[in-house]
């Protein structure tokens, strides 16, 4: 569910900065209520995100996937041209949300070092931790 919220959050990110464009200075008053509404919803969603997500991801899809769709945005709406390299470096981006998707968020409580092939604890437990 976390993720699903996530790229709704990211999907509102566009709305809200196509319409901060449009607000002129925020002297246009619908695209500014537009951007108010669209950015409170969207950064709820982000915090609720993160008590499910690690940081590290989530803000690199959320932003990722915001950018990706408001470039996509421009260029269907005839603000921004399309070009090859455009759409390459879009599919660059959209290749990285996806695999920070399939990478595991957190690593297992063990892993091997693959220097010794021996077992390593991947982080120190601190006494906090336990309590």
């Amino acid at each position: 569910m976390a993720w699903v919220v996530l790229f709704v959050s990211a999907a509102l990110e566009t709305v809200w900065a196509t319409a901060l464009g449009e607000s002129d200075g925020f002297t246009v008053l619908g695209p500014t209520i537009v951007f108010a509404a669209t950015i409170v919803v969207s950064l709820v969603a982000f915090g609720y995100v993160l008590k499910h997500i690690p940081i590290s991801t989530a803000y690199a899809v959320w932003t990722g996937t915001g950018a990706a769709l408001t470039v996509l945005w421009g260029m269907a709406t005839g603000a921004e041209p399309v070009t090859a390299l455009r759409l390459l470096f879009i599919a660059g981006i959209v290749g990285c949300v996806v695999g920070l998707k399939l990478v595991p968020a957190r690593p297992t409580q063990d892993a091997v070092d693959p220097a010794t092939r021996a077992t390593r604890p991947t982080r120190p437990t601190r006494a906090r931790d336990s309590a």
